[in-house]
């Protein structure tokens, strides 16, 4: 505050002072001596001024804000560069005889109250506190893809290797060690499944479970890569070094600092006790089965052998019944702690049936004469046929286990074993009438209007238009769908191509939604109504993707093709061969034939993943393919 007021008194003072000598000079009518003394004293005045306003700019209080000193400075320059400028036009005014100081010191004020670029290019050094920002380390999850190191390698680092985190447990120390450093070192081991490094970047699992290795690391010896799945290549694809094969992490390794393992999934405790109700009733219920069973087995051996052997049968059954109740108690106490007690205990069921068979031998040494053993050898206690009667008695046990697995199988119809969208519908309209629900009420319903739809699709030179067109021939009920033709009806067509409304078309002929959905209507025209139609759709890719997009159609789809790609690309060097093929002026044959063979192997990658095609079928025999295709349209009715 002092500060200010002393530089607006001393400006004003200034302004006062300047004011006077003008007055002065003015009324000396430059005269001479007396004006030049005027204007010397008003010089040294200035530039007095001028050093006691510099003084008091560099003193800033620290209750001043920087901010008023600025300010204030400012006003004190702008009234110093006026005044200065006044004195120097009266310098330049006067006679030659003035005073050179003068002038000297009001040029030296002006300079000093230039703007300078020095603040605005001067470089101010960050503070040494100042840190750079790390990115976030990630944390380690199962599944992640990741860089490590071979010890065997041959260099310092050892040979660079890829693979997949597939384990992580933590590290046990002794009671008296510290479990970890304070930077989370130390602390978990992870089991690594190897890559197979298969060229381009491209990092696969090896085909072959006795190829595939796995290797335990530390968690601070890794690193993640950004690696990403490519189905195509079914191989994960990792970013490379320029000019190496070396991956390139997206991190130098983990965040180990509070991690606390893997992350646990949450349990539904009632799904668990669903499912410990479901365990005890099938438990019990192959219990109870193999009881009945070795009843049944006992009253057929009464019936055909005797009381004798139906009695040894019935032990050996029994004994059946008791190796599973204690196979059941090492089951029961899996992952308790109580484990190793149930497998203890559980192991007392090997010995049941040798124990009936020891009964049976000091049951025919203590006979005497009665002795049924006549003859020396393996069977010198019991005889081979009490020896078989326990044995297929304690066996029976598993005849319940076996019919148990079986009956799903033999109780699906044929309708069961039908793939795809067909399939089912057949199977949960039997899911539905095995549950009460009224099956007509779903029948009318799924008689929805829609239009029943045979797709026939697969890449170039498969020979699906053969196969369709041999379709038509052999069945009526099948036809094809209707096609706008420029040359009878120009107007529609080019209304519909304008509208983008054709699904296919080769400038003549186009295909929209409506000639597949009324061509089988309108071929119903004078027929039995009894008699269904069908329209057959021969489409490629392309189309075949539009076609599964429209409204109104049941799409039954079948998918052609080959069951090797270089007999893709034997058929297409043929048709571009015989011309069939046209080849454009700046390509040739090869480039042409390697555009083709890509186009294959898009379309190819499309059938498999689209999840359109119920059916497939490798045309590598004409007749057998038509009759593939034939069993595979009679699901369209």
């Amino acid at each position: 505050m002092e500060a200010t007021s002393v530089l607006a008194l001393a400006g004003m003072a200034n302004e006062r002072r300047f004011a006077k000598a003008d007055k002065l000079t003015i009324d000396d009518g430059g005269s001479g001596q007396s004006g030049q003394k005027m204007i010397t004293r008003v010089g040294f005045v200035a530039l007095a001024t001028f050093y006691i306003l510099n003084a008091v700019e560099s003193f800033n209080p620290p209750f001043e804000s920087p901010a008023t000193v600025t300010v204030t400075s400012r006003v004190t320059s702008n009234l110093n560069l006026r005044s200065t400028r006044r004195l120097l036009a009266q310098g330049r005014g006067s006679s030659s005889a003035s005073n050179p100081t003068d002038t000297f010191a009001a040029r030296r004020i002006l300079r000093s109250n230039r703007p300078s670029l020095a603040p605005i290019l001067a470089y101010t050094r960050q503070d040494d506190t100042t840190t750079l920002i790390q990115p976030k380390l990630p944390e380690p999850k199962i599944g992640d893809v990741v860089r490590y190191y071979d010890i065997d390698g041959g260099s310092n680092q050892g040979q660079t290797l890829v693979g997949k985190i597939s384990f992580i447990q933590p590290i046990r120390t002794s009671a008296d060690s510290p479990s970890s450093n304070e930077d989370g070192t130390g602390r978990w081991l992870v089991e690594i499944t190897e890559l197979e490094d298969v060229g381009d970047g491209y990092f696969a699992e090896y085909p072959s479970r006795k190829r595939r290795k796995s290797s335990l690391r530390k968690l601070e010896e890794l690193a993640p890569l950004p690696a990403s799945f490519v189905r195509s290549e079914d191989a994960f694809k990792v970013p490379t070094k320029k000019g190496t094969n070396e991956p390139l992490p997206s991190h130098p390794g983990y965040d180990l600092v509070g991690y606390e393992g893997p992350m646990a999934t949450q349990i539904n405790q009632d799904i668990v006790q669903q499912d410990a109700e479901n365990y005890s009733q099938v438990k019990m219920s192959l219990i109870k089965n193999a009881a009945i069973a070795g009843a049944m087995g006992t009253i057929i051996a009464d019936l055909f052998r005797g009381t004798e052997d139906a009695a040894l049968y019935f032990l050996g059954a029994l004994s059946g019944v008791a190796y599973l109740f204690f196979l059941g108690i090492k089951t029961d106490t899996l992952g308790s702690p109580d484990s190793k007690l149930g497998s203890n205990v559980s192991n007392a069921r090997f010995v049941f049936p040798a124990l009936v068979l020891v009964g049976v031998a000091l049951k025919n040494m203590m006979s005497g004469d009665l002795n049924p053993v006549t003859t020396p050898g393996i069977f010198s206690t019991v005889t081979p046929e009490q020896f078989a009667s326990v044995m297929i008695g304690f066996l029976t046990y598993r005849v319940p286990l076996f019919v148990s697995q079986l009956t799903p199988v033999l109780s699906e119809s044929a309708s069961d074993m039908i793939p795809g969208s067909a399939a089912m519908a057949v199977r949960l309209a039997a899911d539905a009438k095995s549950r009460g629900v009224d099956v007509s009420a779903l029948d009318e319903k799924a008689n929805d209007g829609l239009t029943t739809v045979l797709l026939v699709s697969g890449p170039e030179s498969t020979g699906k238009t053969t196969l369709v067109n041999r379709l038509l021939e052999e069945d009526s009920r099948f036809v094809r769908p209707i096609l706008v033709d420029r040359m009878v009806d120009g107007v529609k067509f080019e209304q519909k191509e304008a509208r983008d409304e054709f699904l296919q078309s080769d400038g003549r002929f186009g295909l929209a939604k409506e000639g597949i959905l009324q061509a089988a209507e309108k071929a119903m025209d004078g027929v039995d109504p009894a008699e269904k139609k069908v329209v057959v759709v021969d489409a490629d890719a392309d189309t075949a993707k539009k076609l599964v997009q429209i409204s109104g159609a049941r799409v039954i789809g079948v998918w052609i093709g080959l069951d090797d790609l270089e007999k893709f690309e034997s058929r297409l060097k043929s048709k571009i061969l015989s011309g069939a093929v046209k080849i454009p002026d700046d390509e040739n044959e090869d480039s042409v034939l390697r555009a083709k063979v890509r186009q294959v192997v898009k379309d190819i990658e499309f059938g498999v993943v689209s999840g359109v095609f119920e059916f497939t079928i490798l045309n590598e025999d004409i007749d057998d393919s038509v009759r593939q295709l034939k069993e595979a349209a009679n699901y369209c009715f």
